[in-house]
């Protein structure tokens, strides 16, 4: 699936492109297959547009007198070429801040509760992963997080010397929420995506990523791969900065579909996100991560993020989680799986399309260098600020 870079069907998506007649990013909207270009001053970041009070109607009011970059077929085509000089996918945000949160699953939390047992290491995993599950068993399935049950359970594996800090987050009342990356810096569609050269136990994280505006509005959705080092973040917790925010690390999109009539937060809640791993090896792994599986809802996960207490001026994208955490062994028995050098990992979703990337270390994937400061310069000269 990693050439429908989004579903046939009718919808308002949205992104970004790098423009070469430019030298800078263009905002663009998807419409009959043709990549309008409708960078403005009203609209000169994806941040400005998400602001707007109607941003279906700028949209639907714009189509007329913008631009045609060519088709997205050609987009697709040329986002994939590593050296490409043609218009090529960038991540679908700009100023917003990157923040995710973890631990929202409650199979993915108790692998991140096997992660800290095992202090990061694969070999341990296995049999740690089957004395926490016959202590934890299914009681975690119907838990809701903050509840009365829930700290009754947490009183319950206190005694038994079960209790961590992923177990907090997971069923407590306060959800994790972490900045994964920083403002721009995300890969997207047809770039390396990467990993830590030091680490031996990572995996892929396929997620539904909201894109919420500095009222909190929650105005799309659109796909993302929040890469995780599981020996980094396994060691200890005050290394999660080093296991998550790293060179390429973050991919997101290939485009925002924003929510209206036809499509809206209910459908993000019922999604299916399916991941697809394919090794030089010949190793291949498929997942999937069900939304409705999710033990906070995505609104409060956004109401956590962001309120009287911490504002975001320009937006946030925000990570959801997921339920996949990967098990399968790539090599020896009970290692479990993790990353080699040149997988294709595709993301997909009926309703937001696929993202695609392939897997490379993060000190030989393209240094981020196009920041803020020159995004606010190339607007300028382009007299769109």
């Amino acid at each position: 699936m990693k050439n429908r870079i989004i579903p046939e069907s009718s919808g308002f998506f949205v992104g970004r492109v790098w423009n070469p007649k430019a030298q800078g990013p263009s905002v663009v909207f998807i419409h009959d297959n043709e990549v309008l270009d409708i960078t403005s001053k009203t609209v000169p970041t994806l941040s400005a547009l998400f602001e707007l009070q109607d941003p279906i109607q700028y949209l639907q009011d714009n189509i007329a007198k913008a631009e045609s970059l060519g088709s997205l077929n050609s987009l697709a085509a040329s986002s994939q070429n590593q050296d490409s000089t043609e218009f090529k996918l960038l991540a679908p945000c700009d100023l917003q801040a990157i923040k995710a949160c973890g631990v929202t699953f409650a199979q993915s939390m108790l692998e991140r509760v096997i992660e800290e047992q095992a202090g990061g290491d694969a070999e341990k995993a296995k049999s740690i992963r089957n004395i926490v599950l016959g202590v934890v068993g299914d009681s975690l399935s119907n838990i809701v997080p903050g509840s009365v049950t829930s700290e009754e359970l947490k009183k319950t594996l206190q005694e038994q010397g079960m209790w961590s800090q992923y177990l907090e987050v997971g069923i407590g009342p306060y959800a994790e929420v972490f900045t994964k990356s920083q403002p721009m810096s995300s890969v997207t569609y047809g770039d390396d995506v990467g990993i830590h050269p030091e680490s031996h136990w990572n995996n892929p994280e396929p997620e539904i990523v909201l894109a919420v505006n500095s009222r909190g509005q929650t105005v799309g959705a659109t796909l993302g791969n929040d890469v995780n080092l599981r020996d980094f973040e396994g060691r200890s917790a005050l290394l999660l900065g080093k296991a998550k925010d790293n060179n390429a690390s973050c991919s997101i999109g290939p485009f925002v579909r924003m929510f209206d009539a036809n499509y809206t937060i209910d459908n993000v809640r019922s999604s299916e996100v399916y991941l697809e791993v394919t090794g030089s090896d010949g190793f291949r792994m498929n997942g999937v991560s069900s939304m409705n599986q999710i033990s906070r809802d995505p609104l409060n996960l956004v109401k956590q993020t962001m309120g009287e207490n911490h504002q975001y001026p320009d937006g946030i994208m925000l990570f959801l989680g997921t339920l996949f955490a990967p098990t399968q062994d790539r090599g020896d028995s009970g290692a479990g799986f993790t990353h080699k050098i040149h997988d294709e990992v595709t993301i997909s979703n009926t309703e937001l399309g696929s993202l695609f990337n392939r897997v490379n270390y993060t000190n030989a994937c393209p240094p981020w260098r196009f920041g803020i400061s020159a995004l606010i310069k190339n607007l300028s000269q382009r007299n769109l600020i």
